[in-house]
């Protein structure tokens, strides 16, 4: 999560602090757990004139930080000039890259411009990331990245979205990004999205979080002793023992998770205009209005679809979380991780406090897939739960060989 949302005061009220912003769905790898199913160019991308009024309806509305995304962001023609407009408007400005085009040229490039920080993609040592990447040598061209970005002066981090291709290498992973001296580190899980939706043997079941949490949270241990940032990203949690040390920033903070933040204050922008609350909900559910026909404004303030966090409450909620004794305070957890897997939200399965409060019943819940999703960027299939006895020696995370064949070809 982005310091413009962890400064924020209770007391504040909901805007857009921060915002992620697809530049373009153009980009240079095919990675196979892509949200977005990004690769070509929207049709209707956002010129760089436009781009830049986005900058100034942003400042007036008190965003704080910036993130632009892609695809790849820097495939986006005004890239740099968008950089220098968001710097200029007093705002943070920062990008996440799979790092596969950031050469020193373009380090120092952006550095000029004014980029504070980038966070590059790492998921999984060589074979493993370049595998999920689906481009041989990402990895190498990733590590690459973050050495030209620390050369520029950028500020450098980097994130992870877990999975059972990759979980087993999560300390190998973090030994690595803390040999290129990252200053951050988000971990996040692979959400049913895009093209995870069709590889369903590569998401984590919900009792692989009885494994992996306890391994993250000992890992944010020792990143505070080696002044490594680590923090789980909003879809990994919530409310186990480990609860306020992950989401703490300061060792022996109390800090917790506070519900979905999408619209309250985070907004997503798609290449094409179209708003969001959070850039990973579902398009074809939660898009409030199109910069080409509204303001941002005007969109934030009116669009149903920007206002739902806004307005839930644990009554909104279904299945196990309705009952759940942090139901007021988590409201289902993450929205489009959710709605990825049911086709709305309020019951979010991957919940490690779930996971613990099953398993101490001696059961689980399976996550069966059940409908393809129809191909389009954000978009989702559908999964039922099936709930089963605990096997003890649950398998591990599977390898990455033993799962090739999933899109061989």
């Amino acid at each position: 999560m982005a310091d413009a949302l962890r400064r924020l005061s209770v007391l504040e009220a909901p805007h857009p602090a921060y915002v992620v912003w697809e530049l373009t769905l153009r980009c240079d790898q095919h990675c196979t757990h892509c949200g977005s199913r990004a690769g070509d160019e929207r049709s209707n991308e956002l010129s760089t004139a436009e781009a830049l009024d986005v900058v100034r309806q942003l400042s007036a509305m008190g965003t704080r930080e910036v993130t632009l995304i892609g695809g790849e962001a820097y495939l986006h023609p005004g890239f740099l000039e968008v950089i220098a407009a968001v710097k200029k408007a007093g705002i943070r400005c920062t990008m996440t890259t799979g790092g596969k085009g950031v050469t020193r040229e373009l380090a120092e490039q952006v550095a000029a411009a004014g980029l504070f920080g980038a966070s590059v993609s790492v998921d999984g040592l060589e074979a493993t990331h370049d595998l999920i990447r689906a481009v041989p040598g990402s990895f190498a061209a990733a590590t690459a990245a973050l050495e030209h970005l620390r050369a520029a002066g950028i500020r450098t981090a980097s994130n992870t979205t877990l999975n059972r291709l990759n979980a087993h290498e999560l300390e190998e992973v973090y030994e690595h990004l803390k040999l290129h001296g990252i200053e951050s580190w988000q971990v996040q899980i692979t959400a049913a999205l895009g093209r995870a939706a069709d590889r369903p043997e590569m998401l984590l079941q919900p009792w692989d979080l009885l494994d992996i949490v306890p391994r993250v949270a000992k890992l944010k241990v020792r990143g505070f002793e080696d002044g490594i940032a680590l923090m789980p990203a909003n879809n990994l949690g919530y409310f186990g023992v480990e609860e306020t040390l992950l989401r703490s920033m300061e060792k022996g903070g109390r800090d917790h998770f506070q519900g979905c933040q999408a619209g309250r204050f985070s907004m997503g922008i798609e290449s094409d205009g179209a708003v969001k609350g959070c850039p990973s909900l579902q398009t074809s559910h939660y898009v409030g209005g199109h910069v080409r026909e509204s303001s941002l404004r005007a969109i934030w303030d009116s669009a149903p679809e920007l206002a739902f966090a806004r307005q839930r409450t644990a009554d909104d909620l279904w299945g196990f979380c309705r009952s759940c004794e942090f139901a007021e305070v988590c409201r289902g957890g993450c929205t489009f991780t959710a709605h990825a897997l049911f086709g709305r939200p309020g019951n979010n399965p991957y919940c490690h406090y779930r996971a613990k409060t099953l398993a101490r019943r001696g059961l689980r819940e399976r996550l069966v897939p059940r409908e393809r999703a129809p191909g389009l960027p954000f978009d989702n299939g559908r999964f039922e739960i099936v709930l089963e006895r605990l096997e003890a020696g649950d398998p591990e995370p599977e390898r990455p060989a033993r799962l090739l064949k999933i899109w061989a070809g």
